[in-house]
């Protein structure tokens, strides 16, 4: 598996159309560029959002952290109950257990991002729209309201 991409074999990469599962108007282009080097622990995504679509649906990871670096376009982010105007050069980190979290493009040309997260084998998110939490774990997928979430006493 190589390790070096030229821009020209970036370029030159099939994206992946990507719908979130819990947000139909989440649509992205996706080009994973860890993938292509073979990068098992961390991915790295080049990705572009259509105007009037999000990247992913509002969430907050408890165990994984990402963040994303726009190179193109404009959008709007919303980082807990604030929203963040973006545009080409800025920066946002999303720590563990950090406020849930979404990119928006309400602009009118495509917003191109580079998008890095860990890939650990279990984490939890959690939608707080969607009242969802999800709990991944190796390769299974759990997705429970939050209403049904029991906290055990030890």
């Amino acid at each position: 598996m190589a390790m070096y991409l030229s821009a020209k074999e970036i370029d030159a990469l099939a994206g992946v159309t990507k719908q979130h599962f819990l947000n139909p108007r989440a649509i992205r282009l996706n080009k994973s560029l860890g993938d292509a080097v073979g990068l098992k622990h961390l991915g790295v995504h080049l990705i572009h959002v259509a105007p009037g679509h999000y990247s992913t649906e509002y969430h907050a990871h408890l165990y994984e952290e990402e963040c994303l670096y726009i190179l193109a376009g404009r959008g709007l982010a919303t980082l807990g109950d604030h929203p963040q105007a973006v545009g080409p050069g800025d920066f946002i980190g999303c720590p563990t257990n950090g406020v849930a979290h979404d990119l928006y493009n309400d602009g009118d040309a495509p917003l191109t991002c580079l998008v890095i997260g860990q890939r650990l084998d279990q984490d939890v998110s959690d939608y707080p729209r969607q009242g969802k939490r999800l709990y991944r774990n190796s390769g299974e997928w759990n997705l429970v309201d939050h209403a049904a979430i029991e906290t055990l006493e030890r």
